[in-house]
């Protein structure tokens, strides 16, 4: 017991500590007035698809940990969500579906931030904390709608408010994480309720 609420509190302040220097390089960037100029190097590797295609799978580490428990991975695997737009090289050539993919988003972003937009925002963060609920809790299929529903909103804003060959751009890596986090949350709930099932049948034999 006493080794259970240690781990928790290095849990707490490793997940604190991570927050507060996340914050403290963001002042930093903004102290030295390098905001736009990081920005626009953000930005163009943000046209290196690859970035799309890794964003929804950290879906599946993101829940893993919720199941698990553990405060400081799901901070850490969202602080690299938010970071990954820019792990990669900014192409040397950007396709024009690509780019208006980004110009669409761009406008979206920059433009005035109306009350429909601020509630569109805040359904971000309220989807990773039902998402972490529901694994936290150890309820997959509750986490599997959530996964479902946040990725197929994600799509239906892209057709909305984008080009259509824009859209298309991007649909691909979405449909992608999509099939892929579907498929594995699957196929540990069927090993969950295998092993449920194997642990149940000697009561049942003996009875």
């Amino acid at each position: 017991m006493k080794r259970s609420v240690t781990l928790k509190r290095t849990d707490l302040i490793l997940s604190a500590g991570t927050l507060a220097l996340v914050l403290f390089a963001a002042a930093a960037v903004a102290a030295t007035g390098s905001t736009d100029e990081f920005v626009a190097w953000a930005w163009a590797r943000h046209h290196n698809v690859l970035s799309w295609y890794i964003r929804p799978l950290f879906i599946l580490p993101f829940c893993y940990l919720a199941y698990r428990r553990s405060l400081w991975g799901i901070v850490l695997t969202v602080v690299a969500l938010a970071t990954s737009m820019f792990w990669f090289p900014s192409p040397e050539h950007s396709s024009s579906a690509v780019n208006e993919m980004l110009v669409s988003e761009r406008e979206y972003l920059t433009a005035n931030w109306t009350l429909w937009k601020v509630l569109i925002a805040l359904l971000v963060p309220l989807t990773f904390a039902a998402l972490g609920l529901a694994f936290w809790s150890r309820s997959l299929l509750w986490g599997l709608a959530v996964v479902n529903a946040a990725i197929l909103f994600k799509i239906a804003w892209t057709f909305l408010f984008s080009t259509e060959a824009g859209a298309m751009s991007h649909l691909p890596a979405a449909v992608l994480g999509l099939v892929v986090c579907d498929a594995l949350i699957l196929y540990v709930m069927r090993k969950i309720r295998a092993g449920s099932s194997e642990h149940s049948l000697p009561e049942e034999h003996h009875g």
